[in-house]
């Protein structure tokens, strides 16, 4: 694949008002993604634009609607919307194409653009570089007459509209009515409609983080850090905790006593709840390779398949599409219900959770803690230049260990796709041999490093 200037493996991300994440990218991708999405018919074209909470969505937004106006493109601002939301907008709408405005789970002096075709799913690579070749023109070709150009307009019921989605999502009539439920939206873009699907469905809900103030999203809460999400729960007793990241695509929980239940235990419940009720499309899930071997051997166990593809939550979408499964994810906690959504939605997903918390009737300590973890290991090294993983020791050192490691335990050591690090990660039944051989290959990875 071309080497790109712009797109990494989830749109385009950098620190506000620095290259990449300025004024004038953000207008070259309005203006060439409006250009790529324009077709030669005679009806107006359409753009949707969502946001999270950060400063910088002040400056980008504007800068994007100017671009894609210019071209002829009309644009419809949501304002604060969870990434999923505007995937789902972008179909619902029927928008030529559709783009959120969040770093995530960053912290607030980073932003990101990620773009969405008309289908809802994130923009394929191929689009992704015909847009990077058009932001190379001049700033004054393609644009459209006087009378041509587009109009933009804010839209007051999105986050009312994606409440509706959520809540659907749900069997008919069940109710969450005697749950007590923490619920932590990061200071981020779900942090009035995380609360809102949740009180609607008839919980009794305590919500922290949520009064975003353009500095602190996913700021000492939300699912990256949830601290105050566990000291939440213990204070309320609450029956479950919930923790969104800054765009609301990711989620992890918190059990009544406090522990914390990550995205592999979250797809093992799904999968198993979802088996049951007959609701698989395949007998299996989708995942990355850094879901725990734990996961795979308790799928294996209920029949069911693991298939595991490059980190990156497109990149689980990709595979789900092509191969009919209807679940997937990744540790982090992006869980993707094709069913549902075209990307990962964790507000979804925990509805999900909250759906058998209600049908089973145990408490999460139970319902969500279904295998033990083997023991994982992980460490990055950085390094400044060359490429240590071409280097000849630590080819075999890799091959070493994945012998030693054999049946009981694996090894992934693979770049980083956005910073100059080599992410070591090993697990196995062997606490003390998985942790011999990481730090084993980060030596060896540190040698090349040093010698390049």
């Amino acid at each position: 694949m071309t080497q790109r200037t712009y797109f990494g493996t989830d749109g385009i991300r950098g620190t506000a008002n620095q290259h990449p994440m300025t004024p004038e990218v953000a207008l070259r991708v309005g203006l060439a993604a409006g250009k790529r999405f324009m077709s030669k018919s005679e009806r107006r074209h359409l753009v949707v634009i969502g946001k999270d909470t950060r400063l910088s969505g002040y400056m980008i937004e504007p800068a994007l609607a100017a671009g894609f106006t210019a071209v002829g493109m009309d644009v419809r601002l949501f304002g604060p919307l969870p990434t999923p939301a505007v995937a789902m907008m972008t179909r619902s709408l029927r928008a030529d194409l559709g783009v959120m405005i969040s770093a995530s789970h960053n912290q607030f002096h980073d932003n990101g653009i990620k773009l969405f075709g008309p289908d809802g799913y994130k923009m394929s690579d191929a689009d992704e570089a015909e847009i990077e070749r058009l932001m190379a023109e001049p700033l004054d070709k393609g644009l459209a007459g006087p009378r041509d150009l587009g109009r933009a307009q804010r839209i007051d019921d999105a986050q009312a509209r994606y409440v509706e989605i959520v809540k659907a999502t749900l069997a008919k009539g069940l109710r969450l009515s005697d749950l007590r439920i923490v619920i932590d939206a990061a200071n981020g873009a779900a942090y009035r409609v995380a609360p809102t699907a949740l009180y609607e469905l008839g919980a009794e809900i305590f919500p922290i983080g949520v009064e975003p103030n353009g500095f602190n999203i996913n700021d000492d809460c939300g699912s990256t850090d949830p601290r105050a999400l566990k000291a939440a729960v213990l204070k309320y007793r609450a029956d479950i905790g919930i923790g969104l990241d800054g765009d609301a695509d990711r989620v992890i929980i918190v059990d009544e006593k406090g522990a914390i239940v990550d995205g592999d235990q979250l797809m093992a419940l799904i999968a198993g709840t979802w088996k049951k009720a007959g609701a698989l499309s395949k007998p299996g899930i989708v995942a990355t390779l850094m879901s725990n071997l734990g996961l795979e051997r308790y799928l294996k166990g209920q029949g069911l398949s693991l298939e595991r593809t490059q980190v990156g939550d497109r990149y689980v979408v990709e595979a789900m599409r092509a191969k009919g499964y209807n679940v997937g994810g990744e540790q982090s906690g992006h869980i993707i219900l094709s069913d549902f959504s075209t990307t990962g939605d964790g507000l979804i997903a925990a509805l999900q959770v909250l759906a058998a918390l209600v049908q089973s009737g145990k408490p999460v300590s139970e319902l969500c803690h279904l295998f033990e973890p083997a023991p994982q290991i992980l460490e990055n090294v950085r390094y400044k230049g060359g490429k240590p993983l071409e280097n000849e020791k630590v080819k075999e050192t890799i091959e070493d260990a994945k012998k030693r490691l054999g049946s009981k335990g694996r090894i992934v050591v693979r770049p980083s796709g956005t910073e100059p690090l080599v992410r070591i990660m090993a697990e196995g039944d062997d606490e003390t041999l998985v942790r011999n051989i990481v730090g084993e290959v980060a030596n060896a990875v540190k040698e090349a490093a040093q010698a390049a």
